[in-house]
C-alpha cells in the first residue's frame, strides 16, 4: 500500500512551531528556528501568520508563546470530552428506560453541536443524525431548552439577530410564540421539538447547567408515530431525573 504523502509542507512546519512553543513558551525567533530546524526567515513568516490568526502571541520583548485563541480551542475540547465522559453513565441509564436515540450537545456559535449519540438497542428505525452536526436553538429540543435558561435580554438578542427559517410546516418562527413556549419550558424543565426540525420526528430536550452556566444539553429523539401521552409523560419524568443526576455528577466533579 502506497504511503500517503502529506499535503502542504508549510502546515507541517507550522505544526512543528506550535509543538515547540507548547513545550518552550516565551521563546525568541532564534530559539524557535533552532529548535524546529527551520530557517529563521521561514520561521518568521509562519510566526507572523500564526500571530495574525491568534494561534501565537508576540510579546513586546519579541518573545513568542501560544495564543489565547488556540488555548481556548484546546480548553473547549477538553471540556467537551469531559462532558461526554461524565454524562455517559446517566445517558446510558436513560436509554435503559427509554429505548430511543439519545443525543448530547453543546452550545457552539448560537447552535447546538452534537458531541455524542447513543443508538437504541431494539428499534428498527434509527435517526439519521450524526456527531458533529449542528441544529438551531429556536426549533430544536436541545436548543429550546438552552434558550429557556438564558436571560430575557439574551433571548431577545438571539431572536433579533437570527433568521428564523421554517424547516417544516410545524417550525415556530414567530418570536412572540417562541418566547411563550420558553416560559412553558422553564416550568416543566423539558423542551419539545414536535416535527419542527424534521418531519415525522419528535424530540425532547433538557439543558445541563453547572454553577449557573449552561454547559450542554441532551435529548431523546424518536419517530413521531411512536409517541403517545403515557410515553411522553414517562419520557419527561426520565429526562428530569437524568438532568438532576448529570448536574449532581458535574457538581461533584468540581
Amino acid at each position: 500500500m502506497e504511503k500517503q504523502k502529506p499535503y502542504g509542507t508549510v502546515l507541517i512546519k507550522a505544526a512543528s512551531i506550535l509543538d515547540f512553543l507548547s513545550n518552550h513558551p516565551n521563546s525568541t525567533l532564534q530559539d524557535v528556528s533552532q529548535g524546529t530546524q527551520i530557517t529563521a526567515s521561514t520561521t518568521l513568516k509562519i510566526l507572523d501568520t500564526l500571530v495574525l490568526i491568534g494561534y501565537v502571541t508576540r510579546q513586546e520583548n519579541k518573545h513568542y508563546r501560544l495564543g489565547l485563541k488556540l488555548i481556548r480551542y484546546a480548553n473547549q475540547n477538553i471540556e467537551q470530552l469531559d462532558l461526554v465522559e461524565i454524562t455517559q453513565p446517566a445517558l446510558e441509564k436513560l436509554q435503559e428506560k427509554i429505548d430511543e436515540t439519545i443525543h448530547l450537545g453543546i452550545l457552539a456559535d448560537d447552535e447546538i453541536l452534537y458531541v455524542n449519540k447513543l443508538e437504541p438497542k431494539n428499534q428498527t428505525i434509527l435517526m439519521s443524525s450524526k456527531i458533529g452536526i449542528t441544529r438551531p436553538l429556536y426549533n430544536s429540543a436541545m436548543g429550546k431548552a438552552v434558550l429557556a435558561d438564558l436571560l430575557d435580554s439574551e433571548v431577545d438578542h438571539y431572536l433579533e439577530s437570527t433568521e428564523l427559517v421554517p424547516f417544516t410546516e410545524e417550525t415556530i418562527t414567530n418570536p412572540l410564540k417562541i418566547k411563550k413556549e420558553l416560559q412553558e419550558i422553564k416550568k416543566r424543565k423539558v423542551a419539545f421539538d414536535d416535527e419542527e426540525v424534521e418531519k415525522d420526528i419528535f424530540c425532547l430536550g433538557a439543558s445541563i447547567v453547572k454553577e449557573d452556566k449552561i454547559v450542554g444539553a441532551f435529548s431523546i429523539s424518536m419517530p413521531k408515530y411512536r409517541v403517545n401521552p403515557i410515553l411522553q409523560n414517562e419520557m419527561v419524568e426520565a429526562m428530569i431525573q437524568t438532568k438532576t443526576e448529570i448536574e449532581e455528577n458535574l457538581e461533584n466533579k468540581t
